[in-house]
């Protein structure tokens, strides 16, 4: 039986835990309790849509149709809104508003404001809400929707930036650093925090997402997606090193919308969904790493047994074992290589630490590259897996020339060692006499890093081996209590260089006293590493 107009001025109150409510709007389903939001019955909320984002006042939350669905935001807009409705959806009513105001949304795709409305229906404004961003200079709300911004994100400004802004490069570090700088956290938004950082702040590495022309193949939304990657967060974090959260949240919710990850505006995610979300469901990027089996991938995992003893594994060595174990090599150098630790969920360590390889040596794992037999340093034609360690280290220990892997292979204990035959381009065989064998390296740029469920990120700021570190978190400090704003930062790490370079005792960390030595950001970086990203910047300039 349809409800009566009284039963629409029942008044509930919704708290955090998500118990209570009161407003106006019929009873919820039973299935509501646990849910937590930032705004009320009454509450003013600004809509974050793929084209056009608007602001109304919210008369009813809850589930339509059969439980189990996702929570729905019933608003009464402040303009007449296409599709509209008076309160009514299926034939059933929800809340009462003027015909063409009422509108039915996901509640993830809501922010709240910080003007409230009246407890009962007031009269709506005629002036034309929009989305912040996109309000005129001349509009009278302009300098109103501003403010409820600074109050809701902090007092900080956080315009889009069109155009084209190169990566930040800085020798000196302490002057970038400091409190809101960044990009700031807002709703569990961490793991796609510290990876944006990573990604664009200090390196044009990923600069083909925001520059790609759309092509043909590519869903209708790509412009939009694109748009606001570049313009709303690159662009403002490489020209004022901060961007402010409801930005991000624009591109939360089209990813939301667009790829099969739900819960990424949010929930707690890992950097590899946001990840795969952005670049394979939504931008269709070229996969980063073509492997010598025919697959490809965005990121590489590590796979490794569990060497006991090892105190201190570097990245270079666990990213060889893991090749080495699995038999298969990358077609080609990428332009970036994302790995990631061996360490499964949010808790489970394969190892305590793990060191961060500066330069990553990918020569011997790249299929078709010369390489140089491990004896004498000529051309290698042949290759001995079996024999790894025995004549060097790592991979490097297994090329060898025909004459040297005979002499090699007369020892009775490796006479039944079976060789593969190594594929060199001709072009090379024709002129190794006349041009040193090269060595293929990888540059460290940055590390994604979690502990309890919150991620961090360390960048090196600018190219080189000397280029200074720097240490980013995009909730370290916090404003306020539930309608409060996260505080990012970020802090020099002048040492960290130093410790990454392996001119220390490793030894130290076995011991409480030991680990003392050592800084806490750095320990912190051994401890908790997630992500390790390396770019080639030769490659770089063809990609």
């Amino acid at each position: 039986m349809m409800a009566s107009p009284a039963d629409y001025s029942l008044l509930w109150h919704f708290n955090t835990s998500g118990h209570e409510f009161s407003g106006f709007g019929l009873p919820l389903n039973d299935d509501f309790s646990g849910k937590s939001l930032d705004f009320d019955i009454g509450s003013r909320v600004e809509i974050c849509a793929t084209s056009e984002n608007r602001a109304g006042i919210v008369r009813w939350i809850g589930y339509l149709g059969t439980t189990g669905q996702r929570l729905t935001v019933g608003i009464e807009m402040d303009q007449h809104f296409p599709g509209g409705t008076d309160g009514m959806l299926n034939g059933r009513r929800y809340f009462s508003c003027p015909l063409g105001k009422g509108h039915f949304v996901d509640a993830a795709l809501c922010l709240p404001c910080i003007m409230r409305s009246p407890p009962l229906p007031p009269p709506v404004s005629s002036v034309d809400w929009q989305y912040p961003f996109s309000v005129p200079p001349s509009s009278p709300n302009s300098m109103l929707s501003k403010s409820s911004l600074r109050k809701t994100f902090g007092n900080k400004e956080c315009n889009a930036v069109i155009g084209t802004v190169p990566p930040v490069s800085s020798d000196d570090v302490i002057k970038i650093c400091g409190k809101f700088k960044g990009i700031q956290g807002h709703h569990n938004s961490c793991y796609l925090d510290a990876t944006l950082f990573c990604m664009f702040t200090f390196t044009s590495v990923f600069d083909s997402l925001i520059y790609r022309p759309q092509e043909a193949e590519d869903i209708p939304q790509y412009n939009e997606v694109q748009r606001v990657l570049r313009e709303d967060i690159v662009n403002p974090l490489r020209t004022n090193l901060f961007v402010r959260a409801d930005r991000v949240m624009k591109l939360r919710t089209l990813l939301e919308n667009l790829g099969d990850v739900s819960g990424l505006t949010s929930e707690e995610k890992d950097p590899e969904e946001f990840l795969n979300c952005l670049l394979s469901q939504v931008l269709k990027v070229e996969p980063l790493l073509k492997l010598s089996s025919g697959q490809d991938a965005y990121f590489y995992q590590l796979f490794v047994e569990k060497e006991e003893g090892l105190i201190l594994p570097t990245v270079q060595h666990l990213f060889e074992r893991s090749f080495l174990t699995s038999g298969i090599k990358l077609k080609e150098v990428p332009s970036c290589l994302i790995v990631q630790m061996p360490r499964f969920g949010k808790s489970y360590k394969m190892y305590e630490f793990v060191m961060p390889s500066l330069l990553l040596d990918v020569t011997d794992i790249i299929e078709d590259s010369p390489r140089q037999c491990i004896v004498c340093g000529k051309l290698a034609r042949v290759e001995c897996i079996e024999c790894m360690g025995q004549c060097g280290t790592g991979l490097e220990s297994t090329a060898f020339c025909e004459p040297c892997i005979k002499t090699v292979h007369t020892h009775r204990t490796r006479a039944n060692h079976k060789i593969k035959q190594l594929s060199v381009p001709s072009d090379f065989v024709m002129v190794q006499e006349h041009c040193q064998l090269p060595r293929l390296y990888m540059e460290l740029f940055a590390v994604v890093c979690i502990a309890t469920s919150h991620y961090v990120a360390f960048s090196k700021c600018g190219n080189g081996p000397d280029a200074p570190w720097c240490f980013f978190d995009s909730m370290a400090d916090r404003k306020g209590e539930q309608h409060g704003y996260n505080i990012p930062e970020m802090q020099p790490c002048p040492e960290l260089g130093q410790w990454l370079r392996e001119e220390w005792d490793h030894s130290v960390l076995n011991s409480p006293v030991g680990r003392e030595s050592v800084p806490e950001l750095v320990k912190r970086l051994f401890s908790d590493a997630y992500l390790c990203l390396y770019q080639s910047t030769d490659v770089m300039m063809y990609r």
